[in-house]
């Protein structure tokens, strides 16, 4: 792999922000806990003895650090430019401002999200109008809406199709899905951070590997931001492990899909992207009769903590089957059938009425009802050693599998 002094030194500088990064991050926590508290942001640990009052919503410190990291790196890459008085690349720099504005806007909502409780339907509005100025880039800068056929298809379809604008809108939606789907695999200590470690990582090895691409320079951009989010979301994660200290709020799951959402649609490999994702994929796909209401869905679907054992149980839901539409009703018998949930029939002695009680549809409780009741860090481990599998799973499948449907070599 052939690649220059050039492409290697704004990492390499980058690398050496990030650690710096780190160390200021996990000193940084600890004195804004207290403020927290102060502000009434906090919250109480429901899957613990101890009630004591424990800040939210510190996601915020962790995407204001990244953000003056990398606006202190800015002039790295694109100094030597003006130094040596050559073309600046004002594209580039284009997609390195709009992708942090993007960010920023994210971390800006996702804090509002913590102080005022928005509704859904905000939450699904406001990462799509976050990612307006990154869509509007990539149409200024790169404008390709081309995808390659799959061998199999292109006697009927030809090599490659151009999608147009249904492109776009693909990638409207990653954005909202990459920021909502790790904010609903969530509920135990150190798993939103873990997860979006886990994601940081894998993203990290597919970038070095394909460093000696012909896309190099967009993999190079996607390492100017994982790199930092890494060291960041490693320092949270040293306060947010079991037994969490603070929490992490949905500023934190906003500010990462957003990164994510960003070095996946500028970096061009939004498609593999979502391979990283398939754990957050399987939780969305199960989630959805809740989501979407055919089932009843209560304000919170965390684990119930068992306070005599200390270990955590399936949380459920009761319904009247008569209650459920027919999409309700179908999903609910799939389910059934594939045992894929936890299913009793309730009579109330009052009513006479008989009742449905099913466990909340989260992998978190899927897991739970696999495994029986767990320790809250030993399920935290569980969930993000399959997170790891999934990561190897998705290489899998970019490389050896993808070689069968695509001409690539490897």
């Amino acid at each position: 792999m052939n690649i220059s002094p050039n492409m290697w030194f704004p990492v390499t500088v980058n690398c050496v922000y990030s650690i710096v990064a780190y160390i200021v991050t996990v000193r940084l926590i600890p004195k804004f806990k207290d403020m927290f508290i102060k502000a009434n942001l906090y919250g109480i640990d429901m899957s613990k003895n101890r009630k004591e009052k424990i800040p939210e919503a510190l996601g915020v410190v962790v995407g204001c650090m990244f953000l003056i990291t990398l606006f202190f790196f800015i002039p790295i890459p694109f100094g030597q430019y003006i130094i040596q008085n050559e073309n600046f690349p004002h594209d580039e720099f284009v997609e390195l401002v709009s992708a942090l504005l993007s960010i920023c806007c994210m971390i800006l909502l996702g804090f509002a999200d913590d102080v005022l409780d928005l509704r859904w339907r905000h939450k699904l509005l406001l990462p799509t109008i976050a990612t307006l100025p990154l869509l509007m880039v990539y149409y200024v800068t790169f404008n390709s809406t081309t995808i390659i056929v799959p061998k199999p298809f292109r006697p009927w379809c030809g090599n490659s199709i151009d999608l147009g604008i249904v492109y776009y809108i693909y990638m409207g939606m990653l954005a909202v899905f990459c920021t909502n789907a790790i904010n609903i695999l969530a509920g135990v200590n150190g798993l939103e951070v873990g997860q979006s470690i886990i994601i940081a990582l894998s993203i990290i090895m597919f970038n070095l590997v394909e460093l000696g691409g012909d896309l190099w320079k967009a993999h190079q951009f996607s390492l100017y931001f994982m790199l930092p989010f890494l060291a960041t979301s490693v320092a949270l994660l040293r306060h947010n492990w079991y037994p969490s200290r603070v929490f992490v709020g949905d500023t934190f799951c906003y500010f990462s899909g957003m990164t994510f959402a960003v070095v996946g649609i500028l970096g061009h490999f939004s498609k593999t992207m979502l391979l990283f994702f398939l754990p957050q994929v399987v939780n969305f796909i199960y989630s959805v009769p809740q989501l979407f209401h055919l089932v009843p869905c209560p304000r919170h679907r965390l684990p119930r903590y068992n306070a005599r054992t200390d270990k955590l149980e399936p949380s459920t839901t009761k319904f009247k089957m008569s209650d459920l539409n027919v999409l309700g009703r179908l999903s609910m018998k799939i389910f059934q059938i594939l045992h894929l949930i936890r299913w009793e029939e309730v009579k109330d002695d009052d009513t006479k009425s008989t009742y449905i009680e099913c466990n909340n549809l989260t992998l978190i409780n899927f897991v739970l009802i696999c495994a029986g009741p767990t320790h809250e860090a030993t399920l935290t481990a569980v969930l993000l050693i399959i997170q790891v599998l999934c990561s190897l799973l998705a290489f899998i499948i970019r490389y050896p599998l993808a070689s069968l449907f695509y001409d690539i070599k490897y």
